[in-house]
């Protein structure tokens, strides 16, 4: 009776464990589609990249550093003595009824100097690179739980180069009103680009390049098969 009660709690373990992997897989998977919007396949994401834990704060720290990173800081103004001018006293000291002044410099007059003005100055930091990738995987894990990553078959880039033909596809799944990233294994010119490039709210970017702050500014994530094998190599050194 005992041996029979273990090999029923053996057979429920597996079984249990079977489902689970399961639900594992199809939580990893996206559909991929093709040129005329069918499904033709499902392919599983790396878990490496995409089933990492959130770090909430770890993806805030990279896009304050991000965004600080984008700034110029050439923004430049004069003070009084930068400005050249001249130095003749404008008018009398005294008899005209008037506040003294000694310089057409100051700023209280029209091409004086700037009081408390910008000067060029550097609002770069410094990120490591471990912190970079962990901040990637973080933003692409977060897309994925909210499901949106969708695959793209290779023969989307022999696609007609017509605006008609992507918006097609883009209607069929609902997705032409939303903002959308899609990922190429190279950035040139090709006819994916050709036929999206006129639609608003649509950005390319290349494999090798994609961060946390592009992946999270847009609504919707398109991988090319290829381009998730060049995001596996570059990131991880792994295939998939």
């Amino acid at each position: 009776m005992q041996e029979n009660k273990t090999k029923k709690i053996k057979k429920a373990v597996v079984k249990k464990q079977a489902v689970v992997k399961k639900q594992a897989i199809n939580l990893f998977s996206i559909p991929v589609y093709d040129i005329n919007g069918e499904e033709i396949k499902k392919i599983t994401l790396n878990k490496e990249i995409f089933g990492v834990e959130d770090n909430k704060k770890l993806l805030a720290h990279y896009i304050r550093v991000y965004l600080a990173n984008q700034r110029q800081g050439t923004a430049s103004t004069k003070t009084r003595g930068q400005i050249r001018a001249s130095t003749k006293k404008i008018y009398k000291q005294k008899g005209t009824g008037r506040a003294r002044h000694g310089s057409k410099k100051a700023p209280i007059f029209v091409g004086g100097g700037i009081t408390f003005g910008p000067s060029p100055r550097d609002f770069s930091l410094k990120i490591n690179k471990k912190q970079k990738r962990k901040a990637l995987f973080t933003a692409l894990t977060l897309k994925l739980k909210e499901k949106a990553i969708h695959g793209l078959s290779n023969d989307f880039l022999k696609i007609k180069p017509k605006t008609k033909e992507f918006g097609a596809f883009l209607k069929k799944h609902s997705f032409e009103k939303q903002s959308l990233l899609i990922v190429l294994p190279k950035l040139e010119t090709n006819n994916l680009i050709l036929s999206g490039r006129n639609i608003p709210m649509i950005k390319f970017c290349h494999a090798k390049s994609i961060n946390p702050y592009i992946v999270l500014k847009f609504k919707n994530i398109f991988f090319l098969e290829e381009s998730l094998k060049i995001v596996n190599e570059h990131f991880l050194n792994k295939d998939i």
